[in-house]
């Protein structure tokens, strides 16, 4: 069976390189990851900031979702961060890291690990446009 290596909500920047390396293992024939990054535009709109805001239970159900990915793939070890706070575009407001055995395995698994994370965590994005207005968004 796998390992998580890390699966948390933080408030501090995320470091994709360092999670590539926490999930490193010499069984791994495939290192697949993800960096979800703050883009300068949504649906036809400049933005100008945004914050994440989580849930107190943010934490925890990221570690379910890395656990399922973990007994529904092949995995050797996996890795999953998503911030909150204020963030600026350019920044990485989830990160995803699965190791594997074979390529197509990684892929679907890290794939899983980012859906199945957008799907279900408690994260609300509150994001402020260049014209003004603002929305709040229900998603990772």
């Amino acid at each position: 069976m796998g390992e998580i290596r890390r699966a948390e909500v933080v408030e501090s920047p995320l470091d994709l390189a360092a999670l590539e390396r926490l999930v490193a293992d010499d069984s791994a024939g495939a290192v697949v990851s993800f960096s979800g990054n703050v883009r300068d535009h949504d649906h036809g709109r400049s933005v100008q900031s945004l914050a994440y805001e989580g849930h107190p239970s943010a934490g925890r159900v990221l570690q379910d979702v890395a656990a399922e990915v973990l007994a529904s793939f092949d995995v050797i070890s996996l890795a999953i961060a998503h911030r909150v706070g204020p963030l600026e575009v350019g920044d990485a407001a989830l990160v995803a890291v699965v190791a594997t055995a074979h390529r197509e395995e990684a892929f679907r698994a890290c794939a899983a690990l980012v859906d199945l994370t957008k799907e279900r965590l408690p994260v609300w994005k509150h994001q402020v446009f260049t014209d003004g207005t603002d929305e709040w968004v229900n998603c990772a």
